[in-house]
């Protein structure tokens, strides 16, 4: 197959995830807003919050699993798309709390559905032209479409004001998600050939390494602070006026964009060489987003969004070099439920910190971040002896 058409399936799957985010993380930047009209208390909006991102992540293992077992990689990803984006439409018709809290972590447990066995059909694309490139590619498609979805709800609420109206506005794009869908299991029905079916059984465990890297993704994990916490800080302390997060938000969501399609480059020639100063570029962002004026925080922010743009391409890419493909789809399974479990439990001991004090968050930001790149170097040594 010529290099030519997996990349058009990788545009194409990234158009889908583009329209994907363009429509839960719309629904995302006024779900908090929208279950307090609803009557919830906040200890209820970061309960279901919370709770939500933990089932997205944890869930991943089983269906990551799941997906290599049966090999029905593309009905995980059906059902898993179809689930995430009927949720949101759906949230206008919402008439309490108890039942949008539902759909949100519904809409939470589609993404882990379809999520380990999506990455495993990128990944047998992504091989014939540069893994790096070809999930950087994918995920700057992806952050384009966080980028665009909160932006136009923005909009709606400027021109209407009805939360109602702004989640019944995303049906459209949720309807392009699935259009795309079809069009992406049309154009490249069987992305791994044989590849898939040709590993013989004693290859089924993950070696040493895949576990030395995990533990490496867990402590960048750790200390990296979830944006809530981060705005949360600027609106008590004054830092940006109220009108302003969400564009420095958006400003960070574009450089993620940018850095993954750079990083997922130079991860090709490089390796994880690159990953270890993406690693030393994100742990600045605490200080400067909690340290600091205007202008610092919004350095901090683009280096936030540099780290999440070159962790969400390089880390799904340096799986493939480490795992059998039959094994990729409990692999990623594995890698983001670590991740998940480990940012929620680090964004959980950074909130109390923040209480005690902002120097203690730091610290325990840049420190978490840090420890990794000793187990990269040694991860990066593994693998070149394998």
């Amino acid at each position: 197959m010529s290099k030519r058409s997996p990349l058009k399936f990788i545009v194409v799957l990234g158009l889908v995830s583009l329209f994907c985010d363009f429509t839960h993380e719309g629904a995302r930047s006024i779900t908090g807003p929208f279950l307090a009209v609803l009557g919830a208390s906040g200890t209820i909006v970061g309960i279901v919050s919370g709770f939500g991102e933990l089932v997205g992540y944890v869930l991943r293992l089983a269906t990551g699993y799941l997906s290599d077992k049966t090999g029905k990689y593309w009905t995980f990803m059906a059902v898993g798309y179809v689930l995430n984006v009927a949720a949101v439409p759906l949230l206008a018709l919402a008439g309490s709390w108890e039942l949008a809290a539902f759909l949100m972590i519904a809409e939470r447990t589609g993404r882990a559905i379809r999520h380990p066995a999506r990455d495993t059909i990128l990944s047998g694309a992504a091989k014939e032209i540069g893994v790096g490139w070809g999930f950087g590619l994918h995920e700057a498609m992806d952050s384009t479409g966080a980028l665009l979805g909160p932006l136009a709800v923005a909009a709606v609420l400027y021109f209407n004001g009805s939360y109602r109206t702004a989640f019944f506005a995303l049906l459209v794009p949720a309807i392009l998600t699935l259009s795309f869908f079809l069009l992406a299991r049309r154009t490249y029905p069987n992305p791994h050939g044989e590849e898939l079916h040709s590993v013989k059984s004693q290859t089924d465990g993950f070696p040493n390494v895949f576990w030395l890297y995990i533990a490496a993704v867990c402590s960048i994990g750790m200390g990296y602070a979830d944006f809530p916490l981060i705005a949360y800080h600027f609106k008590k302390m004054s830092i940006v006026e109220p009108d302003w997060i969400p564009i420095f938000y958006a400003a960070a969501m574009g450089m993620s964009a940018l850095a993954a399609v750079a990083f997922g480059r130079l991860y090709d020639r490089s390796g994880l060489s690159v990953l270890i100063v993406s690693a030393l570029l994100s742990s600045l962002f605490a200080p400067l987003a909690f340290w600091g004026g205007t202008g610092r925080a919004l350095v901090g922010m683009i280096l936030w969004g540099i780290g999440m743009g070159a962790q969400e391409s390089i880390m799904r890419s340096a799986i493939v070099s480490m795992v059998p493909a039959r094994r990729l789809g409990f692999a990623y399974g594995v890698l983001n439920s670590s991740y998940g479990v480990f940012w929620f439990l680090g964004s959980s001991i950074m909130g109390m910190l923040y209480d005690k004090s902002i120097g203690y968050l730091i610290i325990f930001s840049v420190t978490s971040q840090l420890v990794s790149i000793p187990i990269l170097v040694l991860t990066k040594r593994r693998l070149r002896s394998v």
